[in-house]
């Protein structure tokens, strides 16, 4: 007795549209994304700041508003710990031009 494959149809149809547009779609962001670097030089600024939010203003620039803040715990969940280390560095400088 044959097996009736005609109601799968739509549903192999529908499976393969949805496969072949995730497949396009990350294609094409893998194509238009930076591959990124890692610089050592922040990375160690970054194990370097204190834990905390510190804003200050260098004394030799005058309109730059630099900021920092460090957040590390550790997180136990399910019988295992985490160490979280989120670390962020940012400058803020506005300046006026002659347009």
């Amino acid at each position: 007795m044959p097996l009736p494959l005609a109601p799968l149809v739509p549903l192999a149809v529908r499976l393969g549209l949805v496969a072949s547009t995730t497949w396009a779609v990350s294609r094409w962001v893998r194509s238009a994304s930076h591959p990124g670097r890692t610089d050592q030089r922040a990375e160690d600024a970054l194990d370097d700041l204190g834990e905390g939010l510190a804003v200050h203003r260098p004394a030799d620039r005058g309109q730059q508003t630099n900021a920092t803040a460090r957040v590390r715990r550790v997180v136990r969940f399910g019988g295992r710990a985490y160490e979280v280390d989120a670390g962020l560095m940012a400058r803020f400088r506005l300046r006026a031009t002659d347009e």
